[in-house]
């Protein structure tokens, strides 16, 4: 007798994973600074992971530290039209046993994957986020380790609660129920670079549900999405579950979308490249065998909204942590403020003060506040801004502006006061350590109001910061559509799962809602199932009979 057949499972309460300062002499700053010098001491080589194997194309990128893009941390191999169909046959092959598995039994598997990086990979894979994305101690510790440990083990506590949503009410004779059912097909998951946890996020979150996944990592953040697939698999993952392929967008795209096997995507990327694959399926539409689910999250111009009641210091430091950490390469970072111009000579002067403070440098220096951006791309373009603004007669730099690109992408935090509040750097996405701020007139507050709602396409995050109860209801009501997480007297970064679900609409995405069972619902095909006891064995009913 298997006695699982009778068992009946409750997963463990989720909590968030507790963050780590690494404050001088801790012994987890001891840990990662072991983990860093040995990381950066040796080049490895990154295979496809299809079916399970290991797969060499000779069709080679690099993983450079940012920081100094001429040292070489790793080569990866890159996908071709027969590996991505190799994928999308070993995904389609697993999924018959992989759904078939009890939802239990399949949780158990990200469980023991989130506690494995919670403890014998926590340094390993904090250290490669660092050297690999540039991301300081504090940060690859909040995203690449424990938001990675929250998802994990919220989404299988969010997978119980959708599986216990059952009908409400079975009349006598009646057994009424719900069955929640993998996606008829595979999910293409496509990652973005600035978020560890998002990709491992974007893979596992059907996975839980009893999918069978692509994941292609972006070119620039290969190396910690593959410690995650060692780390599944030592979890007990099976083979073809989770398929990992790195290689070029458009020919892994363009396969993945025109197969009429797929079932669904899960994106975060940019606005225009979500804009193509919804096209593509668009125009695919007929040949595939389901509609496929569309999940994704896109771009963000997020803004931090002062009112003259606000806290000065408050304001100062929102704008700071918001538009300058992991230098502004969030898609929920701050790049646009409103300042009233009673409190303005006090934000600037205090903009000045603390930003003289903030130290740039390599992520090996624990000093360093502030470290490189990605990679040769964003630094072409986050200048451009830069010089554009240099140029203009209706904005001007106050703050920063410098970059320098010789050893790594190093581009200063740098501030821009606007003229006017439609100026270029207001309005469009520049995904960098770039601020602009608009110095509006104290009674014109609630107009103001309704120029931040309508400057932007994006609809992602934003913060209201004042003291008046008034004036933040005014906030919430004018900006209601404006951002789908929004902050009050906080910056408008930092959304932790479980606490604070995370997405927006308009052009920044389907709000879906990452970090919560939303997300999982859309992983899922609902069947409704009514069984009756006993059957009517006569068609004709009661008020046919004659008078």
């Amino acid at each position: 007798m298997n006695l699982l057949n009778n068992a009946i499972f409750k997963v463990p309460t989720p909590f968030n994973e507790p963050v780590y300062d690494f404050a001088p002499g801790s012994p987890e700053r001891a840990k990662l600074k072991a983990a860093l010098d040995d990381i950066a001491g040796k080049k490895i080589e990154i295979p496809l992971i299809i079916g399970g194997k290991e797969v060499r194309t000779g069709n080679l990128g690099q993983a450079v530290m940012p920081h100094d893009h001429q040292h070489v941390l790793a080569d990866y191999h890159q996908a071709g039209e027969a590996e991505i169909e190799m994928a999308i046959e070993a995904a389609m092959a697993a999924k018959p046993a992989w759904a078939a598995l009890r939802w239990e039994e399949r949780a158990g598997i990200f469980l023991k994957a989130a506690d494995l990086l919670a403890g014998k990979y926590r340094f390993v894979m904090n250290a490669l986020s660092m050297l690999s994305t540039s991301k300081s101690a504090y940060q690859a510790e909040i995203d690449a380790t424990c938001e990675l440990i929250d998802f994990l083990r919220f989404n299988v506590h969010f997978a119980q609660q959708v599986y216990s949503d059952q009908p409400l009410y079975s009349p006598a004779g009646v057994w009424n129920s719900v069955q929640q059912r993998p996606l008829e097909g595979f999910v293409f998951a496509v990652a973005p670079f600035n978020f560890t946890a998002i990709a491992g996020n974007l893979a596992t979150a059907p996975a839980i549900m009893g999918n069978t996944v692509l994941l292609k990592p972006a070119s620039s953040c290969v190396y910690t999405p593959y410690l995650i697939m060692q780390i599944l698999k030592e979890a007990g993952l099976p083979d073809g579950v989770i398929n990992f392929i790195p290689g070029r967008g458009s020919m892994v795209g363009k396969i993945c979308l025109d197969h009429r096997d797929l079932g669904g995507i899960h994106f975060t990327g940019s606005t225009g490249v979500f804009h193509q694959m919804w096209e593509t399926v668009g125009n695919n539409i007929a040949k595939y065998k389901s509609y496929p689910r569309i999940v994704g999250e896109t771009g963000g111009k997020d803004f931090v909204f002062a009112h003259s009641s606000a806290n000065v210091n408050k304001v100062i430091t929102g704008i700071i942590r918001g538009a300058f950490e992991f230098q502004g390469q969030k898609c929920s970072a701050a790049s646009r403020a409103y300042i009233p111009k009673s409190l303005w000579p006090q934000v600037h002067k205090g903009l000045e003060t603390e930003m003289a403070k903030i130290k740039m440098g390599p992520v090996t220096d624990f000093g360093n506040f502030f470290n490189a951006v990605i990679d040769k791309n964003a630094f072409a373009t986050i200048t451009e801004f830069i010089d554009y603004t240099k140029n203009a007669t209706d904005a001007k730099i106050i703050i920063g502006g410098g970059y320098d690109d010789s050893k790594g992408y190093f581009i200063e935090p740098t501030v821009i006061l606007a003229d006017h509040p439609n100026y270029r750097t207001m309005e469009e996405e520049i995904f960098g350590p770039v601020m602009t701020i608009y110095v509006y007139d104290d009674d014109k507050y609630e107009e103001m109001l309704e120029v931040c709602d309508q400057t932007s396409i994006y609809a992602l995050t934003g913060a209201i910061f004042a003291t008046e109860r008034t004036a933040v209801s005014l906030a919430l009501s004018k900006l209601e559509n404006a951002a789908g997480n929004f902050y009050i007297n906080d910056k408008p970064t930092g959304a932790v799962v479980g606490q604070q679900p995370f997405g927006g609409a308009r052009a920044s995405g389907t709000n879906d809602k990452a970090g919560s069972y939303l997300n999982l619902l859309r992983w899922v095909s609902t069947r409704t199932i009514k069984e009756t006891f006993d059957a009517p064995e006569d068609f004709q009913y009661p008020f046919m009979d004659p008078e």
